[in-house]
């Protein structure tokens, strides 16, 4: 109960800035195909709940594969970077340049190598979420200890038993961090690689209600986006408290 306390005075702001807007839609008799006041969102939502449903659930379904090989790759090439000075020297430079590109640039091109299927929207996210996994866990490693490295060192142990035994639990707190900053991001990548081309998503949906001027549905896949990725993030939270319970107290 004191948790869920810790939360009421961002709920009562959320409350409040609701009201306000429902207020200021009446007062000044907005237009709804400008700016729909919130209640008028919620009974459209719920006209339209069935209708949505498979698109959220096609959207849901690339944001967990994207973050799921978003998190297989970048474990993998950070551990790269910390087994290696080389390979960090000359991949480091190359993952920061890559995060230069704009997503919204490369996702035609995805969309023309492989077509209107899921897999171009999945590589999106990947390539979203990819990179504060990778930054996060490789720092997490550095920032192990150098007593307990030094101790199994002096206990004969080899490369390979160090990174295992200190350097990847370790580095776990970090490796979630960047994976909570990911789950807050992965939703966004997979609606703009919808938005770019694709059958069914969130993504599409919004395209067409933009397109049909039904500001009412757009600003409900806006909500369906957020608390989608308020759900991811919880999920990665809850998830953390599981595997890592002695980190708990920070």
């Amino acid at each position: 109960m004191k948790k869920l306390l810790i939360y009421l005075p961002a709920f009562l702001l959320l409350l409040l800035l609701l009201v306000a807007w429902e207020a200021i839609v009446d007062l000044f008799n907005i237009n709804p195909q400008v700016l729909p006041a919130p209640s008028a969102i919620v009974s459209v939502f719920a006209d339209h709940a069935v209708i949505l449903v498979p698109h959220i659930l096609t959207t849901l379904l690339e944001t967990l594969l994207g973050l799921l090989f978003a998190v297989i790759f970048g474990v993998f090439v950070a551990i790269l970077l910390r087994l290696s000075s080389l390979v960090r020297k000359a991949l480091y430079p190359l993952l920061i340049i890559s995060q230069t590109i704009p997503i919204i640039a490369l996702a035609p091109l995805l969309l023309i190598w492989f077509g209107f299927t899921i897999l171009p929207k999945v590589i999106i996210v990947t390539m979203v979420c990819f990179f504060p996994i990778t930054v996060a866990f490789a720092d997490g490693m550095e920032k192990v200890s150098p007593q307990i490295i030094t101790l199994l060192q002096s206990m004969k142990a080899t490369r390979l038993q160090i990174l295992f035994i200190a350097e990847l639990p370790g580095a776990l707190p970090s490796f979630f961090s960047g994976l909570r900053i990911a789950s807050a991001y992965s939703v966004t990548g997979a609606i703009v690689g919808e938005y770019v081309g694709g059958y069914q998503g969130l993504g599409i949906y919004m395209q067409n209600a933009a397109h049909s001027y039904a500001v009412n549905l757009v600003f409900v896949v806006i909500i369906i986006t957020s608390l989608l990725s308020i759900f991811l993030f919880a999920a990665v939270v809850l998830l953390e408290k599981i595997l890592i319970p002695w980190n708990r107290g920070k």
